[in-house]
């Protein structure tokens, strides 16, 4: 099963339950949203989320792009990407969390073929404020699918004040042989969705006061449920980095845990230069820029002489095309090969700097300061240069 087929099978299952297909924003929030970037597919729905009504009505189903960073260290393992698609459902006031919990089982099982025997769930235990989500326990339990139940991992928040309340984490086995220990115990259990149940709002002071209305937000990443689905041993092998796969190795030879970084942090420059931001010193375009900055890096780690020019115009049709974005390939390509010319000359006017017998030896903070505001050298980069 493709991602096209993947999502298609997931939103007409929830539309044949009654959900409104509402159409998936741009990486970018609203005016006046102070995160940069779309974080998760309710990150567009949060002022529906809080009470306002929505015009799709209470029950909504859609796919979203989204951007982390907060991951990023942890690209290039089995799970992570910076840019990936969340399928999502949300209740507005309508049913309740056992509820989507035994339609995301029934898609699961029913509808895309997964071996019930290969599940496992987590539900919140209830802590000094909360009590424990004993409905999802039991939902799980008669469905005959292991649960384990966790106080901290089981909690959602949008942050330190906002909607909040408990989740229950549906996970898949991704080992060889019969699946053995717990999610938390074990790590060859892969969380692909999980189910929150908006039951409260921790306001400033970190108190929690419950909601008028409870809604149920759900998400499960595309391209990890995609991978486990078609028996690949990470992200990066599913059929949407199929033309990375094919087209990166006989440019550049790169170990795999490079070739998943360059991959991915190309990619997502791709989609983010596509929903129209440039690279900049701050903000949307600083997070651009840094991405390809560290994409660069791994680089020329063995050769200094790679560079974007040489990137296939296909791969970056693809993306574009992958996430419905108009902007001109060989726009997008004239934007990678400009930011990579900035930043060899940033390189060499930094070893330069950085040769100074001011800066031989440990550098202070001061250090970095001066670093940043006189001579535009960020402290990443600094640390990278002096580890040449």
């Amino acid at each position: 099963m493709n991602t096209d087929h993947l999502v298609t099978t997931f939103v007409d299952y929830f539309e044949e339950r009654g959900h409104r297909r509402i159409v998936g924003s741009t990486l970018l929030p609203p005016p006046g949203d102070p995160v940069l970037f779309t974080t998760s597919g309710m990150h567009p729905l949060t002022p529906y989320l809080e009470g306002r009504p929505h015009p799709g009505g209470g029950r909504l189903v859609g796919v979203q792009r989204c951007l982390r960073t907060t991951d990023l260290q942890e690209v290039g393992d089995a799970t992570h990407l910076t840019v990936f698609e969340m399928l999502g459902t949300w209740s507005l006031g309508d049913y309740d969390g056992p509820r989507s919990l035994d339609w995301g089982y029934g898609l699961l099982t029913e509808g895309l073929g997964v071996d019930p025997g290969l599940l496992h769930a987590t539900v919140h235990a209830g802590d000094d404020r909360t009590g424990p989500d004993t409905a999802s326990l039991r939902l799980w339990q008669d469905l005959g699918v292991p649960v384990e139940a966790t106080a901290d991992a089981n909690w959602w928040s949008n942050g330190p004040v906002g909607p909040c309340g408990p989740d229950s984490e549906i996970f898949l086995w991704s080992g060889d042989g019969p699946p053995r220990s717990t999610p938390t115990r074990d790590d060859r259990w892969v969380e692909v969705w999980n189910h929150v149940t908006m039951t409260h709002r921790r306001l400033d002071d970190g108190s929690l006061v419950p909601l008028p209305r409870r809604n149920v937000d759900t998400g499960l990443g595309l391209e990890r449920l995609a991978s486990l689905l078609q028996g690949k041993p990470s992200v990066f092998d599913c059929d949407v980095f199929e033309p990375w796969r094919r087209l990166v190795p006989p440019l550049w030879q790169l170990d795999e845990t490079s070739l998943r970084i360059v991959s991915d942090h190309l990619r997502s420059a791709v989609v983010v230069l596509g929903d129209g931001v440039r690279p900049t010193a701050d903000g949307r375009g600083y997070v651009l820029r840094r991405l390809v900055r560290r994409l660069l890096t791994v680089l020329w780690r063995d050769d200094p002489s790679r560079g974007l020019g040489d990137l296939p115009g296909e791969l970056v049709r693809h993306t574009l095309d992958h996430f419905r974005q108009d902007t001109p390939p060989q726009e997008v390509l004239r934007l990678l090969r400009e930011e990579e010319h900035r930043f060899r000359r940033l390189l060499d006017r930094g070893r330069q700097v950085l040769a100074r017998p001011r800066f031989r030896g440990p550098l202070t903070t001061e250090d970095f300061h001066y670093l940043h505001d006189t001579h535009g050298l960020p402290r990443d980069l600094v640390t990278t240069l002096r580890q040449q």
